[in-house]
């Protein structure tokens, strides 16, 4: 387990380096735009300020998903759908939060990192629900095209650590592993239509 714990953690690092490398890259492009034209101009602005956006966001977002969190910390759930609104900016995913209380930053971490693995099975895009009923969260991924990889899946059950797992997907592990730590148990529902992760 150490070995697997210390394997998590450079995938998270790579995770988030790479997520954050293209809009900080946009963000060095605008400004080397400015330095050779000597004046910013609207484009370049424009630019500069919707790089920024999206670095704040994917932080934002990241800092819940990946980073502590404990049971008497709060997430209200105008936040919670702000973060997710502002991380799916831009792209063709939209997650509906629909929860309407407070909620541990404990659970909201793992309904974030089902998120993730949901957003992994839909390529072309979609919709993402969570909601939240007599404690047992339901986080659902509905697109114009499923790809659900059965190995990755199995992870969430096994808590085994695949060993061609990648950056890309180590919320797989996180989430196999934080959940029964706290206490809960990981359901995967996966159809033609759509992919659910129930954290009972």
């Amino acid at each position: 387990m150490p070995d697997d714990t210390a394997r998590i953690a450079t995938l998270v690092g790579s995770r988030l380096c790479h997520d954050l490398v293209s809009p900080v890259g946009a963000i060095s492009n605008g400004l080397e735009l400015i330095a050779l034209a000597g004046t910013p101009g609207p484009e370049e602005m424009s630019l500069i300020e919707q790089s920024c956006a999206s670095a704040a966001a994917r932080i934002s977002f990241f800092r819940v998903a990946f980073g502590s969190a404990s049971d008497d910390q709060k997430i209200g759930p105008r936040e919670a759908a702000k973060v997710l609104r502002n991380y799916c900016n831009g792209t063709r995913l939209s997650v509906d939060w629909l929860p309407q209380t407070d909620s541990q930053r404990t659970e909201v971490q793992l309904a974030y990192l089902a998120m993730l693995c949901c957003e992994s099975a839909l390529p072309q895009g979609g919709r993402v629900q969570i909601t939240q009923e007599s404690g047992i969260w339901r986080i659902s991924g509905t697109g114009a095209r499923l790809a659900v990889e059965p190995a990755l899946w199995e992870q969430l059950s096994s808590r085994r650590l695949g060993a061609d797992l990648t950056p890309a997907r180590v919320q797989f592990a996180c989430l196999a592993r934080l959940a029964p730590e706290r206490g809960r148990k990981l359901t995967v529902h996966a159809g033609d239509a759509a992919v659910t992760i129930e954290i009972a």
